[in-house]
């Protein structure tokens, strides 16, 4: 892949650095939310979960989450690998430059972070200056790879519950209100309610996992966990059949929603048979 070097106007040349620059932090903050858990259920397979509450582990692992969530967008926006390859390496720098005063105690484990994010922020801006008048090239997609990012919905959903297959957990009663709250809320803000029909049907939603939550409020705890668990799998199927019809919520949103909701179904089920 190569890069072609253009010219533009100073003001447009600053709105599009300030929107690569937010865009990475995104992708960064994305990547340690969805590795994260991988890190997490790693440890605790292999017995290791001691190591990641040392600083320096910590600190390295939190730079390859991000570094990895920010190549994965500037692979997605077309740039080249040598730009990706100094951003990558940006987020290892500051940490890597702290780390030593932190083996000698010279610092302590919250100025190590700290230090670390703070001299990054300016690295990761000097990167961006350098190659800001890179173009970045559309990127050709391989049909896998180009199939994996129409499923992004589904590959967000499973990373996010992967640390829920490992300690499986019994969900409150009354995580299933935001179950209907979340339809109500985007369809809102999408203005779907034009049809009466598709109305009543939403608040019939509500009404029937929130009498759920009551039941499970009420009832006693084994029954509790199971009342939660078919309420997020029975959620799964609502999803299932908005994401037929495309309406109320994006698709995309019904596909995340369906498969987290398998997860979060299933893997409470799991919790109350192994208490």
């Amino acid at each position: 892949m190569t890069e072609t070097t253009v010219r533009v106007p100073l003001r447009t040349d600053a709105r599009r650095l300030a929107g690569h620059l937010a865009g990475m932090v995104v992708a960064m903050v994305v990547g340690m939310l969805l590795l994260g858990p991988l890190w997490r259920a790693g440890t605790a397979l292999l017995g290791g979960v001691d190591a990641l509450a040392r600083a320096d582990v910590g600190a390295l692992v939190m730079a390859t989450n991000m570094g990895l969530g920010m190549a994965a967008w500037m692979w997605h926006r077309g740039h080249g690998w040598a730009a990706t390859a100094e951003m990558v390496a940006v987020m290892y720098v500051p940490f890597l430059l702290l780390l030593p005063p932190w083996w000698a105690g010279l610092v302590g484990d919250d100025a190590l972070m700290l230090g670390g994010h703070l001299l990054m922020l300016p690295a990761m801006a000097l990167v961006a200056l350098r190659h800001r008048h890179a173009h970045p090239a559309p990127a050709r997609r391989h049909p896998v790879a180009a199939a994996v990012a129409r499923r992004w919905p589904t590959g967000l959903a499973l990373l996010m519950t992967v640390d829920l297959w490992v300690a499986p957990t019994v969900f409150s009663p009354w995580t299933l209100l935001v179950l209907p709250a979340g339809y109500l809320l985007i369809g809102t803000w999408r203005r779907q309610w034009g049809d009466r029909r598709t109305v009543a049907w939403q608040l019939a939603g509500l009404a029937g996992w929130g009498g759920l939550a009551a039941a499970a409020l009420l009832g006693p705890d084994g029954l509790a966990g199971v009342l939660v668990g078919l309420g997020w799998l029975g959620h799964a199927a609502w999803d299932v059949a908005h994401h037929r019809t495309g309406r109320v919520v994006p698709r995309g949103y019904a596909e995340w929603c369906a498969v987290l909701d398998v997860a979060v179904g299933a893997t409470t089920l799991l919790a109350v048979l192994s208490g």
